[in-house]
C-alpha cells in the first residue's frame, strides 16, 4: 500500500510534535497532604505566638493575668 508524501509528512510531524511535548506536562507538582499539614502547623504556631505577644502587651508583661 502506497502512502502519499503529504500524508507521510503529516504523520511524521505529528509524531515529532508528540515526542517534543513528552515530559513537559509532568513539571507541575501538587501539594501533598504532608506539605499542607506542615503549612497549617506553621500558621498555627505563628498565630499563637502573635496572640501571646498581644496578650502580654495588654497585661503589662504578665501572661497569667486575665484581662477584663
Amino acid at each position: 500500500m502506497t502512502v502519499s508524501k503529504r500524508v507521510a509528512e503529516k504523520k511524521v510531524a505529528k509524531f515529532e510534535k508528540n515526542i517534543s511535548r513528552r515530559g513537559g506536562a509532568s513539571n507541575k507538582t501538587a501539594l501533598e497532604p504532608s506539605h499542607i499539614a506542615l503549612i497549617l502547623f506553621v500558621v498555627l504556631a505563628v498565630a499563637s505566638f502573635i496572640f501571646q505577644v498581644v496578650r502580654m502587651a495588654m497585661n503589662g508583661g504578665n501572661p497569667e493575668q486575665e484581662y477584663s
